[in-house]
């Protein structure tokens, strides 16, 4: 007895190259899927090892993520800045039994100047107390332990490039002017960070943190294990974060513990546009493969097979070749997260030395996902064939059905229209949400085209198909009569090529758009005329310094910050990081203009900020009101508003008063200092006092890029990559889609020269097809994505026109266009490389 099962085994075996496609799609999305989980478990456990706390069984830190009170579980935001934690909770945890010593480590910048007067460069350069160096532990190789205040130990590599020895004298400059310093040890160097001890009240006093510690390591008694101890410190701690074995790199390094949240977030976002990508190519290459067999259905149906009985025979073998392409996929996902971790640490954006978790999960959970998304796929792909009538299988000719169902073109046309609306929201909006937005409503539309795609190129060609007809006469005439004969077709192939260029195009142009109106608003707003900056920030007395010099009119400090907001949206809780900059508000006048339009700036002093205009309406806040949110270090925050304005893009939503954001920002050092000449001061003599500042590296400049330029050009380069992969699958499904289409039509071929159509008549026509299924997909493509990227620049920079090379325009079209003409062209060759004879008695 012939089972379902059996049957659907032996036509995969008699059909491979049908089922190809469908392969292919199912492998490339799943290994999409996959990589994405793996980063995502990455983000949940994986780090870099430990190093100054090689020794420490537990780690105590500063919570390094902020959950407001009535958040749910998963509401939640990593801190922007080093978080600390007080000292005093080292006597509270030396008390848990099990421990057998507690040990708060101080942790500052501290850099060496050479003799030339600059900076030292290389890893990052941090300074500690001598008591933490037990931590790692680090051992003394030659001299002694710090015992004065102007005692300093350092690692072997920073001694080697300084040129210094044990009794030698370094000059280390911290938050203020250099100090000398009598090298009177050197301990092992570490791969990451150089290090630098001072006695312990030498480290406090420059840490400039009294009671407070970056953290609190915790020795253990012999035999205790850590898993023991962190249960019990826990309880004690107050809300800090208690961390053992890889977790402890999460106190030590900011950016692992930033790392994390930020794969947590690039596979959520990056993730749900590649399942949603995978979903749509799996459904549009199964319902192409088995549209090609519907008189196989018919004929199953005209010998008593029930439509439940096709259906169950289309989903079992979907799920047999789901299966196959799921397992390779899965694996092919490691691959997949290897080579985006790769780009992300080129890109600057991860650390290079931040390991991926590997475990079976995201590969069993792409599976599952590819399968269900296969099974339903063939579900809406075999609806119809599993009721199409028995008589149509004595027809030869495979017709078309060539109307849409009412249903479809509702929901084809209301998502369009949706999209359409959607990509409104930019008027309205400002900032990174209305370029996320403009992105997702070009999509929305591309998929609204899908769904009509027959009924939009049969309009089209009911226009095209006359043209090519009157200029190459009998090719033209043929490739017209195909195109108006077989829209389903046609949009099969127009459709993952006008997803290609669209989605590439509104990524790109929304992201350089975006950039442009920031890095434009920041140019109308700088009015200052000299920037000092540093390798490792300024020193906050720099501000102070330059504005005594003479000639100088203004000199105000610039800290870049973020901070933490929380608002309720109905029942649920929105938690979100945001860009701030804390400024002294008495100077600001003259070097910056903010667009106030309520307020005064010179208020923003002590417990006060401001705001933008767009936060404060979304805040309900007016002038004097109290607004509440958290600073980027976690810690919560009630100041009073006393300004508002208008150029958020290039300040962000939150201005601080400069002391404030220091006391909060892990280095207390200045970003920059922005300075405001004197009407009829001398350039050359303000310029050349401004460089003698005794503060080493400091480098004079004219203003340049938006502030927070260097975190948006990662952002653009982030997502760059992440659309490379995307638009990489979209190729190849591109190229997919098309083999079919064009394999399928071989007994077509084979028919047309038999009536005496010549080998290079049919070549020319296939080449007409090609060039009016890439002409089509370009035009569309481009409509789709340029009608809501100028909304976006209509909103945020008063014109219609993207920002952006358009030399990348020509490139993705090209790309596109060069793609679907060799594929097309390729399989048409190996179409017609069989007799027609022998062709037209194949099976379809």
């Amino acid at each position: 007895m012939v089972t379902v099962l059996s049957l659907a085994w032996q036509t995969i075996r008699t059909r491979l190259g049908g089922f190809a496609g469908a392969f292919i799609a199912i492998l490339c999305g799943t290994a999409l899927v996959a990589g994405c989980g793996v980063l995502m478990e990455s983000g949940l456990r994986a780090g870099v090892p430990t190093q100054r706390y090689a020794a420490a069984a537990v780690v105590v830190g500063g919570a390094q993520t902020v959950h407001p009170p009535g958040a749910d579980a998963l509401t939640s935001e990593q801190v922007g800045e080093q978080p600390s934690v007080p000292e005093a909770l080292a006597g509270r945890i030396a008390s848990v039994p099990g421990v057998r010593a507690a040990v708060a480590e101080q942790s500052f910048p501290a850099q060496v100047v050479t003799a030339s007067g600059e900076v030292l460069g290389g890893a990052q350069s941090l300074g500690h107390n001598w008591d933490a160096a037990v931590l790692a532990p680090f051992t003394v190789r030659a001299g002694a332990a710090p015992s004065a205040s102007d005692d300093v130990v350092l690692d072997a590599a920073l001694a080697q490039r300084a040129g210094v020895g044990v009794g030698g004298q370094v000059r280390i400059a911290t938050r203020s002017v250099p100090q000398t310093f009598r090298v009177s040890g050197i301990v092992d160097a570490l791969s990451r960070q150089s290090a630098l001890f001072f006695t312990p009240q030498e480290a406090a006093e420059l840490a400039g943190q009294p009671g407070r510690a970056h953290a609190i390591g915790v020795l253990a008694d012999p035999g205790v294990a850590p898993e023991t101890l962190a249960g019990p410190i826990g309880a004690v701690v107050d809300g800090a974060e208690v961390t053992t074995g890889v977790e402890r790199s999460t106190i030590e390094f900011l950016d692992v513990s930033q790392t994390r949240m930020l794969l947590l977030a690039i596979a959520g976002s990056f993730g749900g546009f590649a399942l949603l990508v995978a979903v749509f190519v799996v459904a549009s290459t199964l319902a192409l493969t088995i549209n090609r067999r519907r008189r196989e259905f018919a004929l199953l149906r005209a010998v008593a097979a029930t439509p439940k009985q096709v259906r169950k025979l289309i989903g079992t073998e979907t799920t047999l070749v789901a299966l196959v392409a799921g397992v390779l996929g899965g694996a092919l996902g490691l691959a997949v997260a290897s080579g985006l971790r790769d780009a992300f640490a080129a890109i600057g954006v991860i650390p290079a030395d931040f390991g991926l978790a590997i475990s079976p999960l995201p590969s069993l959970a792409a599976l599952l996902l590819g399968l269900g998304a296969a099974r339903l796929a063939a579900w809406a792909a075999a609806r119809r064939p599993s009721t199409i009538r028995p008589v149509e299988a004595l027809g030869e000719a495979a017709v078309e059905r060539r109307e849409l169902g009412r249903g479809r073109l509702i929901t084809g046309w209301s998502l369009v229209l949706a999209g359409f609306g959607g990509a409104l929201v930019p008027l309205f909006l400002r900032g990174d949400i209305a370029t996320a937005i403009s992105t997702m409503a070009t999509l929305v539309v591309v998929i609204g085209l899908a769904v009509v795609g027959p009924q939009v190129t049969a309009l089209v060609t009911r226009v095209l198909a006359p043209v090519l007809g009157r200029v190459w006469r009998i090719s033209g005439y043929l490739a017209g009569a195909n195109a108006q004969a077989n829209t389903r077709r046609l949009a099969a192939a127009v459709t993952p090529l006008m997803l290609s260029i669209a989605f590439a195009l509104a990524t790109f142009y929304s992201q350089t758009s975006s950039t442009a109106a920031a890095a434009e608003e920041t140019a109308r707003s700088t009015t200052a005329d000299y920037v000092l900056a540093g390798p490792a920030g300024v020193s906050p007395e720099v501000a102070s310094a330059a504005g005594r010099l003479p000639g100088v009119a203004a000199a105000t400090p610039v800290v870049r910050t973020s901070v933490i907001v929380a608002t309720a949206t109905g029942d649920a809780m929105d938690v979100q990081r945001k860009p701030a900059q804390g400024l002294a508000g008495d100077q600001v006048r003259g070097a910056l203009e903010l667009g106030v339009d309520s307020g005064r700036l010179a208020d923003l002093r002590g417990d006060t900020v401001a705001l933008s205009r767009s936060e404060a309406d979304w805040l309900d806040k007016k002038i004097g009101d109290e607004v509440s949110f958290y600073f980027g270090d976690g810690v919560p925050a009630k100041l009073r508003l006393v300004a508002t304005y208008t150029h958020d893009l290039a300040f962000g939503d939150f201005v601080l008063p400069v002391g404030l954001a220091r006391e909060h920002n892990g280095g207390r050092l200045d970003d920059s200092v922005l300075v405001r000449r004197a009407v009829n001061a001398d350039p050359a003599a303000v310029s050349s006092a401004l460089r003698s500042l005794p503060y080493p590296g400091l480098t004079v400049a004219s203003p340049g890029p938006a502030p927070e330029g260097g975190e948006r050009q990662a952002q653009f380069y982030l997502n760059l990559v992440a659309v490379g992969v995307i638009v990489g699958y979209l190729a190849i499904s591109v190229a997919n889609t098309l083999v079919l289409t064009t394999a399928q039509r071989s007994r077509e071929f084979a028919l047309l020269r038999l009536v005496g159509t010549t080998r290079r008549q049919v070549t020319h026509m296939m080449r007409l097809e090609a060039l009016a299924t890439v002409g089509i997909a370009v035009a569309l493509g481009t409509v789709v994505a340029l009608v809501p990227l100028g909304l976006l620049n209509v909103g945020l920079r008063g014109s219609p026109l993207p920002s952006g090379p358009p030399s990348v325009y020509f490139g993705i079209v090209g790309g596109a266009a060069l793609l679907g003409m060799v594929t097309m062209g390729l399989s048409t060759w190996v179409a017609l490389r069989s007799r027609p004879i022998d062709a037209i008695g194949l099976r379809e």
